[in-house]
């Protein structure tokens, strides 16, 4: 694949964008069923199982200076956040949730500067800028968001924020000599079990008492296997051939599939959704162009 070619690294960020703003609707399902605890172990647990094929293929090339990194990309970039935002969900609303996920190339251009002395350039802090801004009027327009729901849940949010913007920096940092199927299937390995142990420890009994609870389970495995273990396949590899400010700005981009996802279910779309889908386009341009 031409991983190297601009066009090609916008192509893949906005399939993840799309992944990962569908996600939510697979993760609405699963509620159905599961609690927080449970959903997110099987979202886990699932692109975990996924993976292991490729991850024991890659087993015995392991180096140690390598496991390290990868239990932060496992741990620190995927088990936890998923914990973080199911938990967060159960008491703050959706718009407010990706208000605070939009921080994610903030955090992840502070942390790169900061502790990995990484170079950047005007145009990606202007980039970030009108990103933040067009993702942030995206999930405002045509809606109140209700900020009187900002509580402590909404701390689950920033801190998976942040633990985003650490495994993009890991990741860039220290293992860009590995494929992405060897960063995430091997990164996955790690937590498989923990995923697993947290479920099992659960009520499972009273999450099978929905007489539709297989649906559910069957789009938990939809969101493991295609919208956690595909998506971080594609993630890492990008993050590989392109910044981090830049594979991070894939979070400016899901409210734009979000809108577009409600404009197939009836709702109203206005100028101003438009107009802040444009500081978004811009936004992500600038972030590339500087990297």
């Amino acid at each position: 694949m031409p991983w190297s070619k601009k066009w090609f690294q916008f192509v893949v960020l906005f399939s993840l964008a799309f992944v990962w703003g569908s996600s939510f609707i697979l993760m609405k399902i699963g509620l159905k069923s599961f609690d927080n605890i449970q959903v997110a172990s099987l979202r886990m647990g699932f692109a975990s199982l996924f993976l292991l094929p490729m991850a024991l293929r890659h087993l015995r090339g392991l180096k140690l200076k390598d496991v390290l990194p990868l239990f932060v990309a496992g741990f620190v970039g995927n088990l936890i956040p998923a914990f973080l935002f199911t938990k967060a969900q159960t008491q703050i609303d959706s718009s407010l949730a990706g208000m605070l996920n939009s921080l994610t190339p903030v955090f992840t251009l502070i942390i790169s500067v900061v502790f990995f002395k990484m170079r950047s350039r005007l145009s990606q802090y202007i980039g970030i800028g009108l990103g933040l801004i067009g993702a942030m009027g995206l999930i405002v327009a045509g809606k109140e968001v209700a900020l009187s729901n900002l509580n402590n849940y909404a701390f689950y949010v920033v801190v998976a924020t942040i633990c985003y913007a650490v495994n993009i920096n890991v990741v860039k940092a220290y293992l860009t000599h590995l494929s992405g199927i060897q960063i995430t299937s091997l990164s996955f390995l790690f937590f498989g079990p923990v995923a697993a142990y947290l479920f099992f420890s659960s009520d499972v009994g009273g999450a099978t008492q929905n007489p539709d609870w297989l649906i559910h389970l069957a789009a938990l495995a939809m969101l493991g296997f295609i919208g956690t273990a595909t998506a971080m396949l594609l993630m890492n590899t990008l993050i590989k051939y392109t910044s981090t400010v830049f594979a991070s700005s894939v979070t400016y981009v899901i409210p734009v599939f979000a809108i577009m996802w409600g404009m197939l279910d009836g709702e109203m779309v206005t100028l101003y959704h438009f107009l802040f889908m444009g500081i978004v386009l811009l936004g992500v341009y600038l972030t590339k162009k500087g990297s």
